[in-house]
C-alpha cells in the first residue's frame, strides 16, 4: 500500500535528552528538538523500551473470547483481548500464542496478523502487533496476572453491540475489533 503522505520530510534533530522522572516501571524523558524550519520545542515521552506488544483476538465456536481485567489508569475492570509484551528474542506471533495460553487457556493452530498499531506515538513507542487466532485447542501456561482473569465469550454476530458497550472502551481494543470485522468480511 502506498502511503498517503510525504515520507521524505526531514525528522527533527534531537538536541538533547534528559530523564526528568523515574519510577520502578516508567522513566519520563525531556526531548529537546529542532525542526527543519528552525523551530525548537521540548517534548516529554515515556522512555522508549523498543519492545513491542501483542494483542490477540481469539475466535472459538463463532464467538470471540475476551478477558475482564483491572486497568489502573481508569481504575476499573475493562473488557479487553489477551495481550502482553513480546519477550526478548521472541517473534510477535510466538508471543501471541503464549499470551493466549497464559490468559485464556487456549493455544491456536492458526494465527493471522491483522495490523501493527502505535499507541500514543506522540509520547511513547507503543508498537502493538494485532493478530486473530483461530482453530483453538486447550493449553495453559502460567501467566503473570495478579488475579485470575474472567473469560468472556461474546458472539461474533454481536460485534456491533460490543463496539457500543461502554465497558469496552480502550482505543486499541476498538481498533482491533474494527480490523477483525474487516478480516471476517474478507473471508
Amino acid at each position: 500500500m502506498t502511503p498517503i503522505f510525504n515520507t521524505t520530510k526531514q525528522v527533527p534533530e534531537i538536541l538533547s535528552i534528559s530523564t526528568i522522572a523515574k519510577t520502578r516501571i516508567f522513566e519520563v524523558q525531556s526531548v529537546n528538538l529542532r525542526f527543519s524550519n528552525g523551530q525548537e520545542r521540548t517534548y516529554e515521552r515515556l522512555t522508549p523500551q523498543r519492545r513491542s506488544s501483542v494483542m490477540v483476538l481469539p475466535i472459538h465456536n463463532d464467538q470471540i473470547i475476551l478477558v475482564r481485567e483491572y486497568a489502573v489508569g481508569p481504575e476499573r475492570y475493562e473488557l479487553t483481548f489477551p495481550k502482553g509484551i513480546v519477550d526478548n528474542g521472541e517473534e510477535p506471533i510466538v508471543s501471541a500464542n503464549r499470551e493466549l495460553q497464559e490468559e485464556i487457556g487456549f493455544g491456536a493452530n492458526r494465527i493471522s496478523p491483522l495490523r501493527t498499531l502505535y499507541s500514543g506515538p506522540s509520547h511513547m513507542y507503543g508498537l502493538m502487533h494485532v493478530f486473530v487466532a483461530q482453530d483453538l485447542y486447550p493449553s495453559r501456561l502460567e501467566g503473570d496476572e495478579p488475579e485470575p482473569l474472567e473469560i468472556i465469550y461474546y458472539p461474533l454476530a454481536d460485534i456491533d453491540k460490543l463496539l457500543a458497550d461502554p465497558n469496552f472502551a480502550e482505543a486499541r481494543n476498538l481498533s482491533a475489533l474494527f480490523l477483525l470485522k474487516e478480516f471476517l468480511n474478507g473471508q
